[in-house]
């Protein structure tokens, strides 16, 4: 797997790369974050923010040795038990829980300071208050899919232009 092709790649634990899908990888997918495994390429698990697909590689690392080819690896774990586990990290399968057909979250965790305009004259006209414009931003792309940081920043900079307290 050549990670300089995929967008913000790295290496978390040996054998597992962590890396954003491309925005024509199935835009209708939420999950944009995906665990995949170095050695063939096949991926593990998706993830919606970038920080639960790195727990996730960690927990990942734990259970076998990821540089071992897919046969080997798929004869030492079982699946059930993995997506398990994965759950407690806010991982799940590959491609699971897409939106409609006609959706597009493929920017889902990334914005742009015209999203942030868009989202505050929205809050302002809604009335909405700080609170509110959390709870909103926490159900709807691009904001359900930032890491906790990226989040509470878009969030502070919306509320402030839109006047919520």
């Amino acid at each position: 797997m050549d990670l300089s092709t995929l967008d913000q790649a790295t290496e978390p634990a040996p054998g597992l790369v962590v890396f954003r899908l491309a925005p024509d990888h199935k835009p209708n997918q939420p999950q944009r974050w995906r665990i995949s495994h170095k050695v063939s390429g096949l991926a593990i698990a998706d993830s919606m923010q970038r920080e639960n697909a790195l727990k996730g590689a960690a927990l990942l690392a734990k259970v076998t040795d990821w540089t071992q080819d897919a046969d080997t690896v798929k004869a030492a774990i079982d699946r059930a038990d993995l997506f398990a586990k994965l759950s407690f990290v806010w991982c799940t399968e590959p491609d699971a829980y897409p939106l409609g057909s006609a959706a597009d979250a493929s920017r889902n965790g990334t914005y742009t300071d015209v999203d942030i305009e868009t989202a505050a004259a929205e809050a302002k006209a809604s009335g909405f208050n700080a609170l509110e414009v959390l709870v909103a931003m926490s159900e709807t792309v691009p904001w359900c899919g930032l890491d906790t940081e990226d989040f509470n920043e878009a969030h502070n900079r919306i509320a402030e232009l839109a006047g919520a307290n």
